[in-house]
Formats: structure tokens, C-alpha cells, sequence
């Protein structure tokens, strides 16, 4: 009678059911064929069989017959901004899960406040949205271009600015360079790791990138500054601008005279060492380069901004409006020089964290299919297809050290996850 009880007792429900689904672990190089796979709130419960599936009675079952299942895509580097419009801002956040991107890293903008609210607004199921993990207002010297910097010019001040990321609870911390001085940088990728944030940002003329990653700065955001450590005058470099006896455009220009491949790699080996990486954000860089030979403008993605936000793009295009010929040949061959380093900047053991710069301001660069186009980027310039999706899905849980909630199709994992109808 106890065994009858048992077997008519009725079966343990789950909220989602996958049958017959091909399940792509990129970490292993490979696809686990007509697998089920059991949901339960907001994580993967169970792989296995059809046996193991006909014990549970899920909510809702899809068909995966034909299809593959991948983690969902992360985009580490995009930009909500633009004060005057914060409901154009909002209306990205679905764009984004329409595009499989379930995760955001947001380094930074002048609505942070406002950016804050939402990320707790969707981790409590209150918003619809991707994950959002956000550095908050950045860092920056006083009179910064950029609006809604924390200004500081001294230890206090960064001191009192880092307290008050704490209050605001920010996920990472980041830095930049616009006019913040080089000691007080330092000092400020030091105290942030300290107190136990991973820290990107920008690198100062000043200084080099060995100085930055050794202080803990734990990504080089944009591939470009990755120039300067593949020339053996890149001290030389700094020391000049640190002095003022090089502008820009020479210190430019030697280090584009000197490239050598051999000190790349011996320079990029050991910032692999330190634990230090890089978001190449590729493609905000080629808009960049070749924008005089392509014709955004013609993007029928454009429909689904708001107005104000495509405005904020021209702010480029108008300052590049006058450049020259020799300007435009120079945009281009900087972009080949950088991308071209890719290959080896993987082979160096360097994490490559998949990032865009999608948002206000960055022109043509489209939240939600930038990282998309973002990773064809990335095997346009040498990687592997599985090593642009690692970039992407795996290398940004790693940032923040959520390996064991993201990355992977398996048990226990989150169930941020993408049905597609073909292999990745």
C-alpha cells in the first residue's frame, strides 16, 4: 500500500521544460545533443533525459528540437546617459532582451542614479530587463568634460568619493582620464581594489600600462590604448607627455613608427600575468574609422531609438565633419593597427572581455545588436567564433567573479539563456 501511495503521489512541479534541445557549452568545444533541461524560478534545475523529465510537470514545456541553447549574451561595456532623456534611456532595456542580451555592464554616465533604481528594480522582478551591473558615477579630475563625474583632486576627495560609491552600492568602480592627474589615478586604482572592486578605466598619457595593471586595474577599456605597449619607446612615450615635451600627436606618431610585434607580446604576456584585460569595444572604434564610407544613417535599428538619443550622435559626426583626407586615412590606419592585435592579445593568455560602448553619445553604435556585431568584429580580426562567445558570456561573469552563477548551460547556473535556431 505505501508503494502505491508513493507512485500516485503527484509529480514535483517545475516552471519550464526544454525538450530535445541541443545544449552549446562553449567552455567545452562542443554541443550536447536532445538534451531536456528543467527550470525552476530563475535557475537551471536539472539536465538530463526524457526519463528524468516525465517525473517533473512543468508550467510550460518548449520544443527544442532543431534548436541550440546558449547562455545569454553579455554586453561589459555600455553607456545609459542623457539627463533630459531618461524615458528613451528606459525604453532600452527591453531592446536589449530582444537582441539575447541578459546582462549589462554600465560603465558609467550622468542618470546613475537612475540606473541604480532599475538594476534593483529587475534583480527584484519589479522591471523588465537585462542585468544590469553598473560602476555608478566614474571617477575623474576637476572640470571633467564628461557630466556627472565624481570630481576629486586630492586623497580626501577620492577618499570621501569612494565612500560614497559604497553607499551607493556599485558593482565595480570606474576611472578615467580626462583630467584627473596621474599620481591621484594611481592612488585611486589602489584604493578602489582595496576595497574589493574590480576597477577599469581609461589609462592617462602619463602613465604606462604595466604602472596601472601593477596598481590592480583589472581591464584596459578600448583596444586602441593596447597600442602603447606594443612599442618599445612606450616609457619614453609617457615620460614626454608627463613633462609636456610631447603632444599627442607626436607621441602618436612614434608610436605608430615603432610598433614591434615581439614587445606586444612580451608586454601583453605579462599584463596577462597581473591579471589584467581588456574591452576592446571594436566596433565604436570602426563606426569611427570608416564613418565617411558607411551609411548608418539608412540603419532601419534607427526606429527603435528615441529621438534624443540618435541627436546625441551627432556631436561626432559634426567634429569630424572638417577633418582632412590625411585625418580620415590616419582614423583608419589607427583602427587596423589596434584590431590587428587581437590574435594576439588572446594568444598572450589576456582575457578579452566582449564589451561595446553602445548608448548615448557613441555614434551608430546600437544598444542591444552592437554586441552582435560586436563579436563578428572579433572574428573578422582573428578569433574563433567560440572565442568571441567566451568573451562575451564567460569572461564577463569572470569580471565580477559570477562564474558559478553564469557562463554555462548547467545545473544550479542562472537560466539567462538563448534559443536559437542555429550553432553559434
Amino acid at each position: 500500500m505505501a508503494a502505491l501511495l508513493i507512485g500516485c503521489q503527484e509529480k514535483p512541479q517545475i516552471d519550464i521544460l526544454i525538450k530535445n534541445i541541443n545544449i552549446v557549452d562553449i567552455e567545452g568545444d562542443s554541443i550536447l545533443n536532445s538534451h531536456y533541461v528543467l527550470i525552476r524560478q530563475d535557475t537551471i534545475f536539472a539536465i538530463g533525459d526524457e526519463i528524468l523529465a516525465s517525473q517533473y510537470n512543468p508550467a510550460e514545456t518548449i520544443d527544442g528540437e532543431g534548436k541550440f541553447l546558449m547562455p545569454g549574451l553579455w554586453d561589459n561595456h555600455v553607456h545609459f546617459g542623457g539627463a533630459g532623456y531618461i524615458d528613451e534611456n528606459v525604453q532600452l532595456l527591453p531592446l536589449y532582451l530582444a537582441f539575447g542580451v541578459t546582462t549589462v555592464r554600465d560603465a558609467s554616465g550622468d542618470i546613475s542614479l537612475e540606473v541604480l533604481k532599475w538594476r534593483d528594480e529587475i534583480n527584484e522582478r519589479k522591471r523588465i530587463g537585462p542585468k544590469i551591473l553598473t560602476s555608478g558615477p566614474k571617477i575623474e579630475g576637476i572640470e571633467s568634460i564628461w557630466p556627472g563625474d565624481l570630481e576629486v583632486s586630492s586623497s580626501d576627495e577620492l577618499d570621501k568619493a569612494l565612500d560614497s560609491l559604497e553607499i551607493l552600492k556599485v558593482d565595480f568602480v570606474k576611472i578615467t582620464d580626462n583630467t584627473m592627474k596621474p599620481a591621484l589615478f594611481m592612488e585611486a586604482i589602489k584604493k578602489a581594489t582595496a576595497r574589493g572592486w574590480s576597477v577599469s578605466g581609461h589609462i592617462p598619457a602619463a602613465l604606462t600600462l604595466d604602472q596601472v595593471s601593477k596598481a590592480g586595474q583589472k581591464t584596459v577599456e578600448h583596444l586602441g590604448y593596447m597600442l602603447r605597449a606594443s612599442t618599445p619607446k612606450e616609457s619614453e612615450i609617457s615620460a614626454g607627455r608627463a613633462s609636456g615635451k610631447l603632444t599627442s600627436i607626436e607621441a602618436n606618431a612614434i608610436q605608430m613608427e615603432t610598433l614591434d610585434d615581439s614587445v606586444a607580446m612580451a608586454n601583453f604576456r605579462q599584463l596577462a600575468s597581473q591579471g589584467t584585460g581588456v574591452v576592446p569595444t571594436l566596433l565604436i572604434s570602426y563606426n569611427i574609422a570608416y564613418l565617411d564610407e558607411n551609411e548608418f544613417e539608412k540603419d532601419t535599428i534607427l526606429n527603435y531609438l528615441g529621438p534624443m538619443l540618435k541627436e546625441s550622435y551627432q556631436w561626432r559626426i559634426q567634429r569630424m565633419a572638417t577633418d582632412t583626407p590625411e585625418d580620415r586615412q590616419n582614423r583608419k590606419d589607427g583602427f587596423e593597427a589596434a584590431a590587428r592585435l587581437l590574435p594576439m592579445i588572446q594568444e598572450s593568455g589576456m582575457k578579452i572581455i566582449a564589451g561595446t560602448d553602445a548608448g548615448y553619445l557613441n555614434t551608430y553604435d546600437y544598444p542591444g545588436l552592437a554586441i552582435h556585431l560586436e563579436l563578428q568584429k572579433f572574428v573578422e580580426y582573428g578569433l574563433t567564433p567560440r572565442e568571441a562567445l567566451i568573451a562575451s558570456v564567460i569572461n564577463g561573469p569572470g569580471y565580477f567573479g559570477m562564474e558559478k552563477e553564469f557562463g554555462a548551460v548547467k545545473v544550479g547556473k542562472s537560466a539567462n539563456l538563448l534559443l536559437l535556431n542555429s550553432n553559434p
